[in-house]
């Protein structure tokens, strides 16, 4: 609460000394691109492909990187409107700015498509231009969870009782991806079967040389306590690897499918989380498809931008949503068409994805 009273006074601050009224669109097909930040593996490839996207089809695309900082995005955005910028594809730096962003961008008349921090059911209120282009985060940590109870009925032994003694690695604290995917994790071992003592959990905020500070301080304290390792991103399950393998908890040949003596897991199947696959040090991870949320985020811009956009059009081969989930904004029957819902995929090494990735 303490952050978003700031947050308000910053927005009363801007449209008192920046603010100079709607401009009118002078035609040209500009998209704006204002990330959190872009320094995440994910938003780095999503950053790209946006860029990718916009190059073919002819978009002139400014980005912005607000470096987690809300004063800085809120101000970037009122620069793009002040340059006559109405379409815009955002990641926020936190939810409860989707409002301010929202109210700033309906005055001129303009667009915005969400991804990765869920806007609220409010911001998304303020009217039909407004969407949520993103994954359900609760499916992506059942799908993680799926993985890890495929593993331990594979291989009974190594979790004797069905009994999970599980190190988590938790991204940035009450971020929604945190949450849920938190969330879809624990219920999701539960509803295979297991019990879940959770031996240590802590925040590396989403960066693998935190996670493997970590890791290192949980060997030193938990070895042989811990049967599995489930990371929120690639990154911190790879900042846990790289401390596995640095503090000797690996075999000379793969052993149960992974070299390390206990298995790590992770989320987003970026490259490196690939990589690491082949050579048998992650064990699995899950795809949220930066590709697919880029694409659906910025064909919905594009479709505004070129008039063409109807309410309940396909957006980067995805149909917008007709029946609410569990998962806030998407959960509210008044704005599920403007939410877009791309799947989350498994990734193990029998996975198409796994496969078909170079």
């Amino acid at each position: 609460m303490k952050r978003f009273v700031i947050v308000l006074g910053l927005f009363a601050l801007i449209a008192g000394t920046v603010w100079a009224g709607p401009r009118r669109d002078d035609g040209t097909a500009r998209i704006g691109l204002l990330m959190r930040n872009t320094h995440e593996q994910f938003l780095a490839d999503y950053t790209e492909n946006v860029r990718r996207l916009a190059a073919a089809s002819g978009i002139a695309l400014n980005v912005q990187d607000a470096f987690g900082a809300a004063d800085t995005q809120l101000t970037q955005l009122q620069t793009l409107i002040n340059q006559g910028y109405r379409y815009f594809i955002i990641v926020p730096v936190a939810s409860d700015l989707a409002d301010i962003m929202n109210r700033m961008i309906a005055d001129v008349g303009g667009a915005a498509a969400y991804s990765n921090i869920a806007p609220t059911v409010s911001s998304l209120l303020i009217g039909p231009r407004f969407f949520w282009a993103s994954s359900p985060e609760v499916i992506g940590g059942r799908y993680q969870a799926q993985l890890i109870a495929d593993f331990f009925d594979a291989n009974p032994d190594r979790a004797p009782g069905r009994v999970i003694n599980m190190l988590l690695i938790l991204g940035e604290l009450g971020h929604p991806a945190q949450v849920h995917r938190q969330a879809g994790l624990l219920e999701g071992l539960r509803d295979r079967g297991f019990t879940v003592n959770v031996v240590a959990e802590g925040t590396a905020n989403w960066a693998p040389d935190q996670a493997n500070e970590l890791m290192n301080a949980w060997i030193a304290s938990f070895a042989g306590q811990f049967n599995v390792v489930a990371a929120q991103n690639d990154g911190m399950a790879l900042g846990a690897v790289q401390s596995m393998l640095h503090n000797g908890m690996f075999t000379a040949a793969p052993v149960a499918g992974t070299r390390l003596t206990v298995p790590v897991f992770g989320i987003d199947a970026t490259a490196a989380a690939i990589a690491s696959m082949r050579n048998y040090e992650l064990f699995a991870t899950v795809l949220q498809d930066s590709q697919g949320q880029s694409r659906v985020a910025f064909d919905l811009m594009y479709q505004m931008a070129t008039g063409t956009f109807q309410l309940g059009n396909v957006a980067g081969g995805i149909p917008a949503a007709t029946t609410p989930i569990a998962e806030a904004p998407a959960n509210d029957a008044r704005i599920i068409r403007q939410s877009y819902l791309v799947p989350f995929v498994p990734v193990n090494r029998a996975s198409e994805f796994f496969r078909n990735h170079p």
